[in-house]
């Protein structure tokens, strides 16, 4: 159990292991607190693969926190595009105005002013105080968490803020002083590359293998605990992929709400017959020549799931309209228009590419 451990025993096996095994990664060449921050933020919810060339265009295109809190919004949504969840990036555009009106634009060395940053919890505080700054204060995570209730052997809900606490004050009084960030660091990366998130945890190459107690009671597998999430809403939706030659219709979402801002193929509720399809497309005072049926696609948010289905349609001539729909040239797309991933599966449909994808075979950089 986590109150009756000793974690005095993690500390210089985890910190031998780190030195030897640590991965090469961008954003650990130069840990300054903008680098730290704008990694951090990329990796929730996302692979350290897929964030790599995230992090090396964003930096190149916003070198400063100074360049992130001016950047225009359409850009900054197209420098993000493909990672989703677009919240994250405009509360860290929120909290670049904040570093630079309130800081001079140089992050606080303050833990506590840290977490008073838009969109920075208590683990991107710790991250940053302790990587950037070596405050020694813990950066708990899903990894630390899940490598802590193993070694220790604790059944407590995770997704509890009094367990993630608890874990924090058992790191912070082991902590080595001096050694914050590799200390945090090597227990994130304990967690991402040996007591791994899905399937068994790799015990033969593990520092801590000697005391561990879920592999001596072999009970790797009912740990760490985490309450179940409710169930996620279904929406069903129609996409239209409308065009006439090289243009587009695409549809700014609004301001607020889910994918506040982006742009996205026009869409409907419901799963629409093609006859259903056809009138839809004529009540946009749009003339359609030829309609053709897609393939189903699912796209998975945090709280709704979109099963949509889909039509490319032809039409004669594109006239602006009044339902918020404007005409684009495609190969606009990729430098212009941020779309979320969540249409991945009908942009081929346009020749258009988004994230990575737009920078494959030697595509120029935004």
């Amino acid at each position: 159990m986590l109150e009756n451990f000793p974690f005095e025993k993690i500390v210089e096996p985890l910190l031998q292991w780190f030195q030897k095994n640590a991965r090469i990664l961008p954003w650990r060449e130069n840990p300054e607190p903008y680098h730290v921050w704008v990694s951090e933020i990329m990796l929730q919810q996302t692979r350290v693969e897929a964030v790599k060339p995230y992090f090396a265009r964003f930096l190149k295109a916003l070198p400063t926190v100074k360049d992130l809190a001016h950047c225009p919004e359409d850009r900054l949504l197209k420098l993000w595009e493909g990672l989703g969840y677009y919240n994250r990036v405009r509360n860290m555009q929120a909290a670049a105005r904040t570093v630079v009106e309130e800081y001079g634009g140089i992050f606080p060395a303050d833990y506590d002013k840290l977490l008073q940053l838009k969109g920075v919890g208590r683990y991107t505080a710790g991250a940053i105080a302790s990587i950037a700054y070596q405050i020694p204060v813990p950066a708990v995570d899903g990894n630390v968490l899940r490598v802590i209730s193993r070694v220790s052997a604790d059944s407590s809900d995770i997704m509890k803020q009094s367990v993630r606490s608890k874990v924090e004050r058992a790191l912070l009084e082991v902590m080595p002083k001096n050694q914050a960030r590799a200390f945090n660091q090597a227990l994130m990366e304990l967690g991402a590359t040996v007591c791994l998130p899905n399937g068994a945890p790799q015990c033969e190459i593990c520092p801590w293998q000697g005391f561990c107690e879920a592999k001596k009671q072999g009970i790797w597998q009912e740990l760490p605990v985490k309450s179940k999430a409710k169930p996620r809403r279904i929406e069903e939706k129609t996409v239209f992929v409308i065009r006439d030659g090289e243009k587009i219709v695409l549809h700014k979402r609004p301001a607020k709400g889910l994918l506040a801002g982006m742009y996205e193929f026009p869409n409907t509720p419901g799963h629409l017959s093609e006859e259903e399809a056809l009138q839809w497309v004529k009540s946009q005072r749009l003339s359609p020549i030829r309609i053709q049926k897609l393939e189903e696609s699912k796209h998975i948010f945090s709280h709704v799931e979109w099963h949509m289905a889909g039509y490319v349609v032809r039409v004669d001539e594109l006239a602006e309209n009044r339902s918020g729909m404007f005409f684009v040239e495609v190969k606009d797309t990729e430098s212009a228009y941020p779309i979320p991933s969540a249409f991945r599966a009908y942009t081929k449909y346009m020749e258009m590419r988004l994230g990575n994808e737009r920078f494959q075979n030697g595509l120029p950089q935004l």
